[in-house]
Order: C-alpha cells, then sequence, then structure tokens
C-alpha cells in the first residue's frame, strides 16, 4: 500500500487519494470555492468491505485525537498556509495516516464545515452507514451498481455534512412555494460541481473516456438506469379512474340509500338514486381520464436521432460516431452537434466553435445564449446562465461542438421541471366545501335517522315500515340532485363560452374562473401583437436621419435570403411614411446571407446615377448592434457632411444610446455602408472566391433603426375591465425588465414593484412571499419561477389564481394554476394541460369568461346552500313531529314524492341570472362560509314548520288517528311549497319580487312545482297515497306564513350582511 498524497500548490490541494491492492482507482471529487476557504477534492477508493476490527473500533467514536491512538489524526486548519504546512511535505506528518478531519473557517459564512480527506485505503473499512454519512448519492458517479457497492446502506439523514457544504457553496437559496425539492438540489449541485470542474475531472465524475463510452458500457448503462426520458409518470388505468369517480362522497350516499330502498321493497326510488349515480360518474370519469393524458405528451417529449461518439476494439479501441435514438442516449456518451440538433440531455461541452444555443424552452426568452468549453464556471452564475452547460431540451441555433453527457432522464435539470406535470391537484374551495357538507349530513343523517327509526319502530312495531320511514328521512336529507344540478351550471357555461370562443377542456375550471382573483399573463403576445413595428432612424447622437432609414430600406429590399418581420416593418414604415427611395434605380451586385455567428446581413449594390449623391458601388450592413460596430472603423458626423474615425468616445456615446433605447423597451439594430473600389466589386459579382472578412471591413457607421413590439389595442381595455372585476393582472414573462415595463405602462399596469428572476433567487422565503405579492411585473423568469410565483400566491395569498400561457416554457405554471388557460396556437403540452383553450389571443374573451365563470358559481352556490338550509330545516322539523305525534309527519312514500317533486323544479337554477353586484367581484367557498350561513339563515326554515306544526295541533286539532291524513296533506304542501320558496329568499340580497325578480325558467318552475304540490291531495293519485282535502282557511294561513318567512328571511340577511360585507 501507498498514500498517493501530494502537495499543496498555493492555496490548493491537488489530490488525495488511495490505491487498493487490484489496483483501481476511483475518485470522487468535491469542490470548496476559494472564496470559502480551500479547493478541495475528496477521493475515496472502491474496495470489498473487509472490515478491519481496528479501525472500526476507532472510526465508529468520536473523531478526536485522544481516541483515535494515532490511527486517525484531527487537525483544525485555519488559513490555507496551516494547511500546506500539514499536508505538504513536513517531515513531522504522521506516517500512519488513515484519515484527517479538517475544519475551514469561511470568511463569508462563519459557521465551520468538515471535509473529511483519505490518504488510504481505511476508509473504505469504516462501517457502511459511516460511509455513507460522508457523500450523498448524488456525489457517486452515474452507476446503480457502483453506488449500491459502495453504499448499501443509505440513510435519509438530511444534515450529512455534503448538504451542509453544498448549502455554503452554493448560497442554499430555499423558499418555500419556492423552496427546491431534495431532487432538485440534487440536479443543481450536480451540475455547479461539473460546471466548476476540468474537463479531465469531468470524465472521472461521469466514469467516462475521451473516445466515448464502448458499446457494451453504454448498453449496460441503459438497462441500468432506463431510457432517457425527462419524466418517469406512471399513469392510471381507467378502472382506477373510475373507481375514483364512483366513490365520490355523495355517490357513496346515494349508493347506500338505493341499496337500502332495494331492500326495503322501494324499488323506484332506488332506482332514481342509481340514475343519478351514473350521470355523475359518467362525467366525472371523462373529465378525470381527459386530464391524465397531459404528461404522456411530456414522456413522448422528442424522438430524434442524436451523432454520438463511442469506442469500439478490445485491444486498440477505435472512435466511431453513430446515430442512437435519444432515448438511448445515456450519461457518459460524447455527443457531436450542429445547427438545429436538440441537445439529449444536460451536456458539459468539451469543445466549441461559434456556438449559440436557444433556451426558449426552458426560460421563454426569444434571445439567444453564446455557448462555450473553455470556461470555468463562478458558482454565483445563474444555473440557465452557465457558458459550459448545456440543458435538455434546448437546441442549437448555429456552431458546432462536442459534450460529455452528464445527466440524462429524471435526473436532468428538465425533469425537475416537469416533476409535478400529471399529478393530481388539491381540491379546490368548492371541493372541499362539499367535503364539509358531506360530513355534516352524514353526522346529522346518522344521530336523527337513528332516533327516528327507534321512535317510529317503539310506536308501530313494525320493522319494514320502519326502515323504510328512517330511508326516506334520510333522502330528504341528501341532495340528491346536487351532481347533476352542479354539472349542468357547468354545461350552461361551457356552452355560452363556447359562443365567445372559449373552448372548456375542464368543467370546473368555469367555477375556478368565477373564483379568481388574480390572472398571471406572459407578455408576448398576450398583451402585444407579436410583431414588431419600426419607430425611428437614428443617428449616432439619436437624432433622425433620412440616409439611415434609406439605406436600411435598401438592405431590406434587395436580401434575397429569407427576411425576417424586422425587414417587413422596415418596408412597411417607408411604404406607410410616403418616403421615396427609388430601389429601381440600384442594381444588386450580391449578398452576404445573414447567419447566427456573424448576426448581421449585407448586400452589394450600384447605382449609376451620376446626378445622386449616392452614385457608386456600396455595400450596405445592417444587424445586431455590437456586431455591425465590431465591422466599423468610421462614424458619420451628419452635421459636418463628413466622415469621422470611430473613437473610442463615439464607441461609448452609441452603447449608452442603445442603453437607454433599450430601457424604453424598444429593440435595436445598427447600420453601417463601405463605398467600393470597382475592381473588388466586379471580383466579388464574378463568382471568385470572396472572404467575409475582407469586404464587411472598415465601414462607417451610419446609425440604428429602432423597434417595438406593440401592444394590443384592445389589452388596455380589457386589462382595465378584469380590474373592474376585482382580477387584479400580474405579468409573469421571460423577456428583459426593460421591454416587460414599457409594455405594461402602455396598458396600464402598475410598473411601481417589479422584479426579475436572478432577484427572486436571492430572496429568503418570507421575503419571496412578500415580493411576489406586491409586484406586478416579473421579468426574466424561468419555467420553474414561474411556477413558484403561481404557488406562492395561492398558499400564502390565498388566491384563486389564473395563468396564461401557450409555450413549454409555460407549463409548469399551468398545470400548477387554479384556471390554465392556453390558446389553440400553442404547443401541445401547454394545451393538454389547459382547462380553457382561446380560439383567438384577445383578453376580452377571458373577461365574458370571467362573467360566465361567476355566473356558474353562483348558481351553484345558490342549489348549495338553499339545500343544505332546507334539508336540514325540513329534517329537524320532521324530527320534532316525529316525537310529537303518535303517527308519522309523513309516509315514506309520501316524503319521497315531495323530495323529487321539489328536486325536479330546481334544475331551473342553473338558468337563473345573478345580480350586477355579484359579478362585480370574485367569491369562493370555504368550510366558514357555508357553515356561518346554515346557522344563521336555518333556523328561520325550521321556525316557519315549527309554527306550522302548531297551527295544526292548536287549530285544527290535528294529534288524533283521525287527523292523520288531514295533517299529511297540510304537512306535504306546506313543506314543498317553503323548499321551493325558499331559492328565491336566498338568491338575492335584494327584496325577492319588489327590487329583483328570478328568470323566467326559474319563476316558471316555481309555478309549476307549486301547483303541483297544491293540487295532488285533490287528485285520485292524491288519495292513493293517503292525502285528504284541505279547506282554504289553511291556504289563508300559508299565504300569511310565507309574507312572515320572507319577512323575517329579509331581517336575517341584512343582518348577515352587515356583519359578513357580502352575501352567497
Amino acid at each position: 500500500m501507498r498514500s498517493c498524497a501530494k502537495g499543496v500548490k498555493g492555496a490548493r490541494l491537488s489530490r488525495i487519494g488511495c490505491l487498493d491492492e487490484v489496483g483501481r482507482l476511483r475518485l470522487i471529487n468535491l469542490y470548496l470555492k476559494d472564496n470559502y476557504g480551500e479547493v478541495e477534492r475528496v477521493v475515496i477508493s472502491r474496495k470489498h468491505y473487509k472490515l478491519a476490527s481496528d479501525v472500526v473500533s476507532s472510526a465508529t467514536k468520536e473523531v478526536t485525537p485522544a481516541t483515535l491512538e494515532g490511527r486517525v489524526v484531527a487537525k483544525e486548519v485555519n488559513s490555507p498556509a496551516q494547511l500546506e504546512a500539514w499536508t505538504g511535505s513536513n517531515s513531522t506528518q504522521p506516517k500512519s495516516v488513515h484519515s484527517a478531519m479538517f475544519t475551514f473557517y469561511s470568511n463569508v459564512h462563519p459557521s465551520p464545515s468538515s471535509l473529511f480527506l483519505t490518504s488510504s485505503t481505511p476508509i473504505i473499512s469504516m462501517p457502511r452507514t459511516k460511509v455513507s454519512t460522508l457523500l450523498p448519492n448524488y456525489m457517486l458517479p452515474y452507476s446503480n451498481t457502483f453506488r449500491q457497492t459502495l453504499i448499501h446502506t443509505p440513510t435519509t439523514r438530511k444534515d450529512w455534512f455534503p448538504f451542509r457544504l453544498l448549502r455554503h457553496l452554493f448560497h442554499s437559496r430555499k423558499f418555500d412555494g419556492g423552496s427546491k425539492t431534495e431532487e432538485e438540489e440534487k440536479v443543481y449541485s450536480w451540475l455547479y460541481t461539473l460546471a466548476q470542474s476540468d474537463k479531465n475531472l469531468v470524465f472521472e465524475y461521469v466514469r467516462s473516456t475521451e473516445r466515448g463510452l464502448s458499446f457494451t458500457e453504454a448498453e449496460r448503462r441503459l438497462r441500468e438506469n432506463g431510457p432517457n426520458v425527462p419524466l418517469e409518470y406512471s399513469f392510471p388505468r381507467w378502472w382506477q379512474l373510475l373507481w375514483n369517480a364512483l366513490f365520490h362522497p355523495f355517490n357513496i350516499i346515494l349508493i347506500v340509500l338505493s341499496v337500502l330502498s332495494f331492500i326495503a321493497r322501494d324499488s323506484p326510488n332506488g332506482f332514481i338514486m342509481l340514475i343519478l349515480v351514473f350521470i355523475s360518474v359518467t362525467l366525472r370519469f371523462y373529465q378525470e381520464y381527459s386530464s391524465s393524458k397531459a404528461a404522456m405528451k411530456l414522456s413522448e417529449f422528442v424522438k430524434c436521432p442524436i451523432k454520438v461518439q463511442r469506442c469500439a476494439g478490445r485491444v486498440v479501441q477505435k472512435e466511431l460516431v453513430v446515430h442512437v435514438d435519444q432515448r438511448d442516449v445515456v450519461s457518459g456518451d460524447i455527443v457531436i452537434f450542429e445547427p438545429g440538433d436538440l441537445f439529449p440531455g444536460d451536456i458539459r461541452l468539451l469543445s466549441s466553435k461559434q456556438l449559440v444555443v436557444s433556451q426558449a424552452s426552458l426560460t421563454g426568452e426569444s434571445l439567444t445564449t453564446d455557448k462555450t468549453a473553455d470556461i470555468k464556471e463562478d458558482h454565483t452564475t445563474p444555473l440557465l446562465d452557465l457558458k459550459n452547460i448545456c440543458f435538455m431540451g434546448t437546441n442549437v441555433v448555429s456552431g458546432t461542438g462536442t459534450g460529455l453527457v452528464i445527466s440524462t432522464g429524471s435526473n436532468t435539470y428538465m425533469s425537475t421541471m416537469f416533476s409535478e406535470v400529471g399529478k393530481k391537484k388539491p381540491p379546490d374551495d368548492f371541493e372541499k366545501g362539499l367535503r364539509w357538507i358531506f360530513y355534516l349530513l352524514i353526522s346529522v343523517m346518522l344521530v336523527v335517522v337513528t332516533i327516528m327509526f327507534v321512535i317510529n319502530y317503539s310506536t308501530s312495531l313494525n320493522f319494514s315500515e320502519s326502515i323504510l320511514f328512517a330511508i326516506s328521512v334520510a333522502s330528504a336529507l341528501n341532495p340528491q340532485m346536487l351532481p347533476l344540478i352542479v354539472n349542468t351550471c357547468l354545461a350552461k357555461g361551457a356552452l355560452a363560452m363556447a359562443k365567445d370562443r372559449c373552448i372548456v377542456k375542464s368543467l370546473t375550471s368555469i367555477r375556478e374562473m368565477g373564483s379568481m382573483d388574480i390572472l398571471c399573463i406572459d407578455k408576448t403576445g398576450s398583451l402585444t401583437m407579436n410583431n414588431a413595428i419600426m419607430v425611428n432612424h437614428l443617428d449616432c447622437r439619436g437624432l433622425p436621419r433620412e440616409k439611415v432609414l434609406r439605406y436600411a430600406f435598401l438592405n431590406s429590399y434587395f436580401k434575397t435570403d429569407q427576411k425576417y418581420p424586422l425587414d417587413d416593418a422596415i418596408l412597411a414604415f417607408v411604404y406607410s411614411n410616403g418616403f421615396r427611395f427609388q430601389p429601381s434605380k440600384w442594381s444588386k451586385l450580391d449578398e452576404i446571407p445573414f447567419d447566427f455567428i456573424r448576426r448581421r446581413v449585407s448586400v452589394i449594390l450600384e447605382t449609376e446615377d451620376r446626378h445622386s449623391q449616392f452614385f457608386g458601388r456600396f455595400i450596405v450592413t445592417k444587424g445586431a448592434l455590437l456586431e455591425v460596430m465590431r465591422v466599423c472603423s468610421y462614424t458619420e458626423n451628419f452635421d459636418k457632411d463628413e466622415v469621422s474615425t470611430l473613437s473610442s468616445d463615439d464607441y461609448q456615446q452609441i452603447l449608452n444610446l442603445s442603453e437607454d433605447l433599450s430601457n424604453e423597451g424598444l429593440r435595436v439594430i445598427g447600420v453601417a455602408i463601405r463605398k467600393l473600389e470597382m475592381l473588388q466589386a466586379c471580383e466579388t459579382s464574378n463568382g471568385s472566391k470572396r472572404e467575409e472578412e475582407d469586404i464587411e471591413r472598415d465601414m462607417v457607421f451610419l446609425g440604428i433603426i429602432t423597434f417595438f413590439d406593440p401592444p394590443k389595442d384592445s389589452a388596455k381595455q380589457a386589462l382595465w375591465r378584469l380590474s373592474e372585476k376585482g382580477v387584479k393582472a400580474k405579468v409573469l414573462t421571460g423577456d428583459s425588465l426593460s421591454l416587460a415595463t414599457k409594455v405594461c405602462r402602455e396598458v396600464g399596469i402598475s410598473t411601481t414593484h417589479v422584479m426579475t428572476g436572478p432577484e427572486l433567487e436571492q430572496l429568503d422565503q418570507d421575503t419571496f412571499h412578500e415580493t411576489v405579492k406586491r409586484a406586478t411585473v416579473l421579468a426574466r423568469l424561468t419555467p420553474i419561477q414561474k411556477l413558484r410565483v403561481v404557488q406562492s400566491l395561492q398558499t400564502v395569498g390565498n388566491h384563486v389564481v389564473g395563468f396564461l400561457g401557450d409555450g413549454v416554457n409555460d407549463s409548469l405554471a399551468l398545470d400548477a394554476a387554479n384556471v390554465s388557460i392556453s390558446v389553440d396556437s400553442g404547443v401541445a403540452i401547454a394545451k393538454d394541460m389547459a382547462d380553457i383553450i382561446l380560439l383567438e389571443k384577445d383578453l376580452n374573451v377571458l373577461v365574458a369568461g370571467v362573467e360566465h365563470g361567476r355566473l356558474t358559481f353562483g348558481n351553484t352556490m345558490k342549489y348549495v346552500k338553499m339545500s343544505v338550509i332546507a334539508n336540514l330545516g325540513s329534517v329537524i322539523s320532521l324530527l320534532i313531529a316525529t316525537i310529537l305525534f303518535k303517527y308519522e309527519p309523513l309516509t315514506s312514500r309520501q316524503l319521497l314524492t315531495q323530495n323529487f317533486i321539489y328536486s325536479v323544479g330546481q334544475i331551473a337554477i342553473a338558468w337563473d341570472k345573478m345580480d350586477e353586484e355579484y359579478v362585480k367581484t370574485p367569491h369562493k367557498c370555504s368550510d366558514r362560509g357555508l357553515s356561518m350561513f346554515v346557522l344563521w339563515n336555518g333556523p328561520v326554515c325550521t321556525l316557519c314548520d315549527v309554527t306550522t306544526l302548531l297551527f295544526l295541533w292548536f287549530y285544527y286539532k290535528a294529534y288524533t288517528d283521525i287527523t292523520q291524513k288531514f295533517f299529511h296533506s297540510a304537512w306535504f304542501i306546506e313543506g314543498l311549497l317553503l323548499q321551493t320558496l325558499i331559492i328565491h329568499l336566498i338568491r338575492t340580497e335584494k327584496i325577492p319580487f319588489i327590487q329583483d325578480v328570478a328568470s323566467w325558467p326559474l319563476i316558471f318552475s316555481t309555478i309549476a312545482t307549486s301547483a303541483i304540490g297544491i293540487a295532488l291531495p285533490f287528485t285520485p293519485i292524491g288519495k292513493i297515497m293517503g292525502f285528504s282535502l284541505l279547506p282554504l282557511s289553511y291556504f289563508g294561513f300559508l299565504v300569511v306564513l310565507f309574507l312572515g318567512y320572507f319577512t323575517i328571511g329579509q331581517v336575517v340577511k341584512k343582518l348577515y350582511i352587515l356583519v359578513y360585507k357580502r352575501w352567497l
């Protein structure tokens, strides 16, 4: 055995390693940044676990010099000099060093962090749990087999030293509703570590070579780690979805009651309940099955051939370039890419040549990013700004290069974005409210039904009749029509929104849209026309110059390469403003097309109009400002009509002007020209080999052209209308802050509180939530940051959040939002996740959707609250009557008939209208709101029933067996009319029938239901059911009773509004 320890150069410890008896060296590296202490590397050898008792006994004790007896030496080091002196070629260093523990004190973080350094093999003989505490899984090579060999007993301790160390290294930016999960921390730490590592060290991390993996090793890793897909999601089977839909709380009640009805030989009632269950289950199953398809799109992400370098041969390994499917790429592969290629995983660049990458799929920014292999990143660089790391799902715009695959599948950064996709959302406030109603009704049902069964059986001694009566009471207590009425309201809302060019995929989203109080929108295309227009043509001093426009126009007019929107904008500006530049007097000799390396386009033009000041041959160039200025040596002074050398002051003046214009939200390009010699132009036109650098040089910088993506004419009005309805708009965009604030000011969104994604990353949890709450514009956001903003608004702000997006980068926020909205032109994954799809990207459509949502929500809540109040009041009254009278207040058949007539009549609620005041503000359903509403208004119904009961007892003496049919008839009509009229009292905060009248369908339903109920005792069917005729005096009593009910109910309503500031 020999130690591989080497000396320290300056503040750097080179390598401490160990070589086992079979000669295999396995390196596991962990870095400390210079400003936190020394850059260190931990190396542990892989070895069979043959435990030595003396090492075990010392390693399991506290690591101090006194207890280790020279086998393990501990040393406290407070400076790089002390570390070098102790670990260098110092002759006093113990020869029997097995392990050493150093404590570093950071200038930034005063709390110490420990690092184990091993210089020989005994550390691998430590207990397995001891080794597992030294390094977490994600710091080990990407091989599950190797991980399992080295660490047999994984631990779930979250305070391992490496976690503490990484928190010091990377400023652990944790925030809830923004806190990274453990998997995210692993991915982030892994990418940062490799971005800061030398290329040779990166190969050691992923156990690969510069020749690439062998075919055998690649196949083994593919079998071990599985296919390279960013999301591993187990989709529920259809029968699982059906099972969940069947066992909905109210369906359980109906199923139990239907079974009991069949047992009690009441088949009609049992069949009715089963039909209602069938309708409810079918609708819910369809919705759940449709929404589960969203994650499938991601699992079938991109299937395309990837060019991979692998090695073959047993003695002399040859490098071969092969094409493999993206799903078959493994960690350790070397990929070769060119323009148009997608990155199949997270890549550490090995070589690059003018590489330009689009990260729009992750960031939403349309601007490209330069990447280079020849750089070592700093830990302060934002993750997506790392220059030597390319991410899965992004693509090459221009340039070439090679890279080492360091992460695939679920270990990639992209997988952290989509880890929540397709998972079931938590129940919304309405579902929670229904759950509260379910528990309330179950509790009341168990108590009241049991009492009624005992009382009825004790008096009649008829078990079947008693059980049937108890079932009837339970049926009366259960809002049987709730699933049907809820879905009828939602379906009606969906049809209304379809007329406004909104396709509703999830019916429940209509209800949520009615409760929405915050709408998060992307800038591009939502607020703007997504179509640039030219604004101005300026010289170096910012003054308008026609000459700048002339040459920009000629460049756009004569270029034959693909015309971009900016070219169209220049041509439109010239034609619409009446400029006459007479392009017919010019002829084109040649063209240097645009590419993403030069980022400019040049045309060579000639005019023979000797009377013109523009006579001659010119090269006209326009493009990215810095790239145009790169080939300029002169600038034109328009005031003096002369050309002067482009000085450093001129250069800085142009940059300052560009920055000022960019801060105003304008896009800037440069324009330059140079007069060509006759011979040079002829050689070019004759097709001889042309050096672009020789032509695009020593040019005269004329000025700049500015563009702006204007806001839509309808955006400002739509945002104002949303604000009037209590919906606040927040802009969440990947674009620059200056551009976002410019657009927001144009459409009337406040820009007092703005924030960028990198700034959000630095905030702690509380500050993050407070900032998100106040900010109206959040720019340069990554998809994960958009998700966390939405989650923060939901959890901490208790808001109902809508999100409008149409790109892959919006999919996380769409999946998390209460109401997810996309457009028909959006990408497939965005449309699949959306609850609502707009056929035109116009915010006015959303305004109409909010109105429909509030109408739907309001009508649904009418039935929910009305049914709970009426049913609870009715059952309590039945309980009182059962106790007082010797006979049943109503027979089971009479009770079920009353409940059926009343329930059918309430379907018309879906066609009712809402007060204008109600539609102006968002509303939410809550447990406390429901309970308070019931406690205030429920006793009024019970009071009405008890008054009727006392009137029948004292005035008509209807408490003997002789008057039983009379009592049944009177109680049946009063109960049916009361339940029918309740809806008119609670449907509005105004005085019913005076200040506000219900819709005609509801009025007609009320009249029809009341007429059927009053007429039934006078019909042959009424006689069969056990009814008798009623005197006119009783109907006079009912008129007085209901007038009193409406009066008392209106007083209670006003008191309720006075206390809680709103109705319903």
